[in-house]
Parts: C-alpha cells; structure tokens; sequence
C-alpha cells in the first residue's frame, strides 16, 4: 500500500496511481509507514464492546470490504472470539496473515507481567506475532491475573495503582517482545505529550504509535503536532467521538449532530461520519472507527475517495470542545487524565 503523501506536498495517491496537481493534494492515502519501518492501514476497524456472537460476521465482512487493520485489546476480552474469526478466514482463503496488520493491548494490571500477558492474548487470538503491541494506559494497576484483566478498586473505591512499577520499566518488557519476535512494532496510547516525551528520553525502540482519543470535539493539535514531529505515528481512537455508544456510557456529547459537520458533510455529499472519518485522515492519522453494524463498514471505509479543501480543514478546527468523550475514570474512582 502507498505511504501518505505529505500535507506540502504537491503530489498525492488515487486507487494505487500517483496525481499531479495541487487540486487532488492529500487524496486516498491507504497506509503510514511506521518507524519500525512496517506499514499500517490508516483505516482500520476497533472492536471494543463489539458483541462476541457478532464478530465473526462482523470481521469477515469487513475483510470482505477490504479492511486490513483492526484494533484490539486485552480489555475488550473478546480476542478469543476475534482469534476463531481470523483462523476461520485464513483457513478459507479469504485472506492471509501476512495482509493483515493486527493490533492489540497491554491492560493495566499486567504491566508487571508484559511477556506473559502478550503471549496470552497471542493465544487467544491464535496468532505468532502481533504487528503492533500497545501499552493500553500509562499506569500499573493492582494485579488481577494474566487473561484476567481488571480494575481493582481499594475500600475507598478509587484504583489500586501500583507505585511500584514504573513505565520505563513497562517498556523495557515492551521492547524484548520485539527481540523475541512475538512483537513487530510496539507503541503506547493515552500517552500525553509529557509521558510521550518520557519515553523517547528512555526508549531504546522508539514508540512507533501513539493511540489517542481525537475527533472534532477533541482535536488534541499539540500532542498530535509533537508526536509526528518526532517520527511517532498517531492513531485516534474514538474517530467520531464515540457517537451513541459513548453517549449512553459516559454521557458524551456527540460531534455527529455538529451543524458545522452536518453542513459540509451535505457540501461533499457524505455522511456526517464519512467526513469526519476524512478529516482525521487529512490530519495524516489512522483512524479506527468501531461499528456493529454491517452497513456502517462500507460507509466508513469509503472515507478515501474525496479530499477536502484546506479551507475546509480551516473551519473545523473552530468547534474543537477540549471534550473527551471516552472517560474511564468513571469506573476508577480517578479522573488520571485531571490536573
């Protein structure tokens, strides 16, 4: 797959030929080369809180689509289910392990136990290696069990974290996964740009992602601007601001209803979640929408085959809400990402 072209340059990818011209810049880029030197599909699909009875239909349909990259973790504690789904598809023919770019994550209670809990979550997905292996949060958790990934909460309902494990330690195990080969690339998400900085100061590999929560109510420039200035790749979670899953979950708002949005998605002559999706891609990060329904598969992988101007790219960045949507401090008893 093409790498992204640049937002200077003047040459940009279309259905696999290069286009001339400044009226196409930015046009249907299908990959980020990582510094590990693999190539990530910028579109993948994220299959947190997807149904266990719905994955194998759901992932194959998606392969089916030409989707290549999903997003996975140890949290969503549906891998074994996601692991049946691609065996069954390699099994078949539909695709091969080699096309696929395979994502998932450490919890935080596992952080004492990296080597363990990756080869855990192998297993379950039946998989030899993992493209890319994240630090799921920058925090160590009381320890709940490898394949049990938990949120221990002390008497006074707030999270047993462990002071006794510090990330650069986390990321030492990170980085022998690598030498073992059970790990191509390895990355963090959540990080902020003072953690972030952290671990280049320690980091023998680079991170060669980040993946963070961005969307138009949540645009995080800076952060995105200080990791791509120093060669880390940025994946946003949550691309469309979690819509109503996050709504019902965390009472969010929404930036899909945005008369902003509504408004040029109507000028493009795409959905408002279409837009979005091209928008994130236009800022040169992945995107990892999540969906349970088969029809939103199509509608959000079709996010390559418009450009918008940079006028465009201009007034979005007037209904940025510093709003994040998805906020697991709610279940922690700790907002880690407070003052």
């Amino acid at each position: 797959m093409p790498a992204l072209i640049g937002p200077d340059s003047n040459e940009a990818w279309h259905g696999g030929r290069q286009q001339h011209g400044t009226g196409r810049r930015r046009m249907a880029a299908q990959s980020l080369t990582l510094s590990s030197g693999y190539e990530m599909p910028m579109v993948g699909l994220g299959v947190w809180r997807m149904e266990p009875s719905a994955i194998r239909g759901l992932i194959h349909s998606a392969l089916r689509i030409g989707y290549r990259h999903f997003d996975c973790a140890a949290k969503y504690q549906n891998e074994a289910e996601v692991g049946d789904a691609l065996a069954e598809a390699f099994q078949t023919g539909l695709v091969k392990r080699g096309d696929l770019f395979i994502t998932t994550k450490l919890w935080n209670s596992d952080h004492g136990c990296v080597i363990e809990a990756c080869k855990d979550s192998l297993k379950k997905l039946q998989l030899d290696y993992l493209d890319l292996y994240l630090v799921h949060f920058p925090v160590a958790s009381r320890h709940t069990g490898v394949g049990t990934p938990g949120s221990a909460r002390g008497d006074d309902g707030v999270l047993d974290i462990d002071t006794t494990i510090s990330l650069e330690a986390t990321w030492r195990a990170m980085e022998d996964l690598v030498s073992m080969g059970l790990v191509r690339s390895i990355g963090i998400s959540n990080y902020d740009i003072f953690l972030t900085r952290d671990c280049l100061a320690y980091a023998k590999i680079k991170p060669a992602v980040n993946q963070i929560e961005a969307h138009p109510y949540f645009q995080r420039d800076s952060l995105i601007k200080f990791c791509q200035k120093h060669g880390i790749r940025v994946t946003a979670h949550t691309p469309l601001g979690g819509s109503t899953a996050n709504t019902e979950l965390f009472g969010s708002i929404s930036c899909l209803n945005d008369i902003v949005i509504k408004s040029l998605a109507e000028k493009y002559g795409k959905t408002p979640a279409q837009f979005v999706l091209r928008w994130g891609l236009q800022r040169n990060t992945a995107v990892i929408p999540k969906t349970s329904k088969e029809e939103r598969l199509l509608e959000n992988f079709a996010a390559f085959n418009f450009a918008i101007s940079d006028e465009d790219m201009e007034k979005m960045k007037s209904i940025d809400r510093k709003h994040r949507t998805n906020q697991p401090g709610k279940f922690w008893g700790l907002d880690l990402f407070a003052g």
